[in-house]
This record gives C-alpha cells, structure tokens and sequence, in this order.
C-alpha cells in the first residue's frame, strides 16, 4: 500500500487506496520489485517493459511501453515515464514529474524535474550527461586548484 497522508492532516490519517495496477501484455519483472497500486488514480506498467529485481515503483506511475528498468531504481509517486525509455541502475526519480520518450538515464542519476524527450542524463541533479561529464572532470581539479591558491597565498605574504 503507498502511503499518502493528507497535508491538512493533523493526525496522519492515510487515504484509501483506490486505484488499480494495470500490467499490460509481455511485461517482465523480476524478483523483489515493489509496485504500488494507484492511489486515486491507477499505475500502469506499458506493454513490453522490462523491470529488473529490487525496483520499487509507486502509486499512480505511468511507465511507457518497451522501457527497460535496471535493478534498484526508484519511482516516487506519479511519474509519468515515456515510452523507450531506458534507465540504468540505482536511478531515483522525484515525484509528479515527466520523463520524456527515448531517453537514457545513467546509473545512480537523481532525476528531480521533467525532461525532455531523447535525452542522455547522469549525475544529480540528472543533467545532460556531456554536461554531468565536465562537471565531473572540473570537480577532480578543485585538488590541485586549492594547493595552487594556497602557493600563491603564501607567496603573497
């Protein structure tokens, strides 16, 4: 059951869960897959999606058809996923956003707002993977960068 607790609440009280889980035809999932059933509305899993072991999807998610879920990826509620949509390991995704059709998210990306169609993302925030890449080989320098400012300080003085 996905825990959904009124904001206006003072007291926790969760709302019934209404809606349904709707797998279409030659879905695969695997061992320990957690699937949420809609809350008011329903979760859909699309025709021929692929979901690998440990991936937990939550109520009212929309996965597209032919999308391929690699192993320990989460869904918070009501995303709305494309169709060929690929995503690799330990991604997480926020809730009430889109991911467009034909995208690729990289392992252990944090997709926090909507994307495009046809994207590659990585990192986390996700971003553009190219993008994501020279963050990743600027933040190697930070290193070297301080012990020159330092150098540079302490010549200075």
């Amino acid at each position: 059951m996905a825990l959904v607790i009124l904001k206006k609440s003072k007291d926790g009280k969760k709302i019934p869960q209404i809606g349904k889980l709707i797998i279409e035809n030659e879905v695969e999932i695997a061992a320990n897959t957690a699937i949420d059933r809609g809350a008011l509305g329903d979760t859909i899993i699309g025709q021929g999606t692929k979901i690998d072991n440990l991936v937990h999807i939550a109520h009212n998610l929309r996965i597209g058809k032919h999308c391929a879920i690699a192993a320990q990826v989460g869904f918070a509620g009501s995303v709305e996923v494309g169709d060929n949509v690929s995503i690799a390991g330990q991604a997480g995704f926020n809730g009430h956003i889109k991911v467009g059709s034909n995208t690729s998210v990289l392992g252990k990306a944090g997709v926090t707002k909507s994307t495009k169609d046809g994207q590659l993302l990585s990192g986390f925030p996700a971003v553009d993977h190219r993008q994501d890449i020279r963050f990743q080989a600027a933040l190697r320098q930070v290193p070297k960068l301080l012990e020159r400012i330092k150098k540079l300080e302490k010549a200075k003085e």
